[in-house]
């Protein structure tokens, strides 16, 4: 079966369609299922507008332990889940699988990693992969047969390869880890060096061509640039740590076509009425 594997940041998804679409969705029970409905939407999307070989939905740890021991206020800033969408939560698993979409968790991991990680194993396998998230963290894995893929407030999904990411960053997709431990990464609570940017951080790197290199020219810097390289040295080093994501031993996913007639038999008992509709006329 032709055409790329689509690797699904769920818990993004998740989070995103909760609090994108109204609390009145519900099902015919009257629980809550906006966030379902929306990541479902939103993977259909993905699927229509790049006929994937498989798809597989990633889910794991809001915070991996080693992460949060080499930093401890690392994700501590990030609220407790809300009830209605733990709910969601719980019923996922099940409702994408009956999508014919494989599902993959880790307990000591991040749902990063396993993307990574999944991305990693289809390139080395000769075929394409394409990330769908909106955590930058993985441009990293971006390469010639590896993309981020997004989706624009249009409803349209995007590929970022590595010109683009190179565009963005100003830095090749290896040297993210690297740029966001300079920079920081608000959304993870790392702060990076004290007032070092992101245009500092991007000349740094190009300068020196990796965090490593910059602490040890830091003498050839501006007084201050120079200063917050040599004073957080090894926590940037943590940071940089933090940021790498890391690939854990994952089976290349076999080919699976999506399928419409079992989602909609699934919507239906989710209460999701329109939707089976939807993909009723498609199955036909």
């Amino acid at each position: 079966m032709a055409g790329p594997l689509i690797v699904v940041d769920t818990p993004w998804l998740l989070y995103r369609s909760f609090f994108a679409l109204p609390r009145s969705i519900v099902g015919s029970g009257g629980e809550p299922v906006g966030a379902l409905l929306g990541t479902v939407n939103a993977m259909l999307t993905a699927v229509t507008a790049c006929e994937p070989r498989a798809v597989t939905a990633c889910f794991g740890r809001q915070d991996a332990p080693y992460r949060v021991e080499l930093y401890p206020a690392y994700h501590a800033h990030r609220d407790p889940m809300p009830d209605a969408l733990a709910e969601q939560w719980e019923r996922a698993p099940a409702l994408l699988a009956r999508f014919g979409w494989q599902v993959l968790d880790t307990d000591e991991l991040e749902a990063d990693d396993l993307l990574y990680s999944l991305a990693r194993t289809e390139e080395e396998a000769g075929g394409e992969a394409l990330i769908m998230t909106a955590d930058r963290d993985l441009f990293q894995a971006v390469g010639p047969n590896v993309s981020v893929l997004e989706l624009t407030k249009e409803g349209q999904a995007v590929k970022i390869g590595p010109d683009e990411v190179k565009r963005r960053y100003g830095v090749e997709p290896e040297l993210v880890p690297d740029f966001i431990a300079l920079r920081g990464d608000p959304s993870d609570g790392l702060p990076g060096a004290k007032g070092i940017g992101p245009k500092t951080a991007r000349d740094l790197l190009l300068e020196h061509g990796s965090l490593e290199q910059a602490i040890a020219r830091s003498h050839r810097e501006r007084p201050r640039v120079g200063e917050a390289l040599r004073s957080q040295a090894d926590e940037l080093r943590d940071f940089r740590k933090i940021a790498t994501l890391v690939r854990v031993p994952v089976k290349r996913p076999p080919d699976a076509a999506t399928d419409y007639a079992g989602g909609a038999e699934a919507a239906r008992e989710y209460g999701m009425r329109r939707l089976a509709a939807r993909l009723e006329r498609v199955t036909g």
